[in-house]
């Protein structure tokens, strides 16, 4: 299920743990990955030469400049805030199971995200609030998986009414 194919019983800024169904799969964004960005993450994160300089990517196993793999994470990130972490019950990860980078990003490529709910379990210890474990795909403009992240999320409970 899609949530551009079917509607979402609760908006995604507007879910609780209990609104995170296991099986769901959701598809959102379109992040736009440009050669400046590239290079000023890069200088300031992971200055390394095939993300710093087109002349010197060219002569790399990559034939070209490629976004650091920690940038497509960040990226990653600010459309889950953007299009899906709920502000409303989110409670922060603990942490990632799994990053794979599978394709380079490069300069033109244009990114949107598959997010698939693998998980959801109330907490035994803290009823107040659940743990939710989702798969992330980074996809570029040509249905190319270029990232991966197994993941997880805490999320508020919905309040007894």
């Amino acid at each position: 299920m899609s949530n551009a194919e079917s509607p979402i019983p609760v908006p995604f800024k507007e879910r609780y743990f209990e609104d995170y169904p296991v099986g769901e799969i959701a598809e959102f964004g379109d992040y736009p990955i440009s050669e400046a960005e590239i290079l000023a993450f890069a200088a300031q994160y992971d200055p390394q030469p095939f993300h710093l300089d087109q002349t010197a990517a060219a002569g790399t196993i990559y034939g070209g400049l490629i976004a650091s793999g920690w940038m497509t994470a960040s990226v990653a990130m600010r459309m889950m805030v953007d299009h899906y972490i709920s502000p409303r019950s989110s409670m922060g990860s603990p942490g990632i199971d799994e990053l794979r980078w599978l394709r380079p990003v490069r300069p033109g490529d244009r990114l949107r995200m598959r997010v698939s709910v693998l998980d959801a379990r109330a907490s035994q210890s803290k009823p107040d609030r659940g743990m939710v474990q989702f798969l992330e795909e980074v996809v570029n403009q040509e249905g190319t998986t270029v990232m991966t992240l197994k993941g997880f999320g805490m999320y508020a409970r919905r309040p007894a009414a």
